[in-house]
């Protein structure tokens, strides 16, 4: 398949994906998001990559969901609405769900989206100028995508919510020292330590990693569908609110909100 949003690279045993909108800092649409999945997809008859890196070009991972993006794909009926509202849940998944070993190597923002994308590979090699942040709820929203689970598994219930209620802003250090990362580069050898680090799982006997894999994800996430199987609703409902209005008013015009509950 040819891909506007993605460059798809393969040297050996490993392949690189890079997300390419650097003039959107790789924001996620409709149709990125879409790539994202089907790409996840196509690799599950490609035996000869063992490990896949994702970067995003330019200067950012990825700065999340498109403020930009007119929405077109979400003005439909309701019942359609919720089905397209999954594709970010859909991409998320299939990465998530990927035979191969996968890494992020993380440049600069990975926020919203951009940040649930992080915690569904495998690995983190980070930049020394990476950070996260989950921004939804300082404009009135959930964490949709299946994702809260993901960074839940990671850093633990606590540092869960201080990154996804409490919307902080954590940098490479941090990310660091919390286990979101697994190495911690200069910027300027990111992709040459991803690439080696890559290397040593790609050299390993390929199906006994994948269903070491897989059988660790299934520890994991056992739980994760039943309990997260209405995060869209959820998201629908929450952008419904009188809080959603008042949060996107007071993020357009640089003010503070005040929320009441509504």
């Amino acid at each position: 398949m040819a891909y506007q949003h993605l460059n798809i690279a393969r040297n050996g045993h490993v392949a690189q994906v890079t997300f390419n909108r650097p003039e959107k800092a790789n924001a996620l649409n409709f149709d990125h998001l879409l790539e994202i999945e089907t790409a996840a997809l196509e690799f599950r008859d490609d035996l000869e990559t063992r490990v896949v890196i994702f970067t995003g070009a330019g200067k950012h991972f990825s700065s999340g969901a498109d403020l930009s993006d007119p929405g077109e794909a979400y003005q439909v009926p309701l019942a359609l609405r919720r089905r397209r509202t999954r594709i970010g849940e859909r991409a998320i998944q299939a990465l998530y769900a990927m035979d191969q070993i996968t890494v992020a190597a993380w440049n600069g923002a990975a926020m919203g989206g951009g940040a649930c994308i992080t915690t569904a590979v495998d690995f983190r090699i980070g930049a020394d100028d990476c950070f996260m942040q989950y921004p939804e709820v300082d404009i009135g929203l959930n964490l949709m995508w299946k994702s809260l689970p993901l960074i839940t598994h990671l850093v633990g219930p606590a540092r869960a919510k201080r990154l996804v209620a409490g919307g902080e802003r954590i940098v490479a250090q941090t990310l660091l020292d919390w286990g979101i990362l697994d190495q911690l580069v200069p910027r300027s050898e990111l992709l040459d330590s991803a690439r080696r680090f890559a290397e040593h799982y790609a050299a390993k006997p390929p199906a006994a990693v994948q269903m070491i894999k897989q059988s660790v994800n299934h520890i994991v996430s056992a739980l994760d569908s039943s309990i997260m199987h209405m995060d869209v609703d959820q998201n629908l409902f929450s952008a419904s609110s009188e809080d959603r209005r008042a949060a996107v008013s007071a993020y357009l015009n640089s003010e503070r909100a005040q929320f009441t509950g509504d």
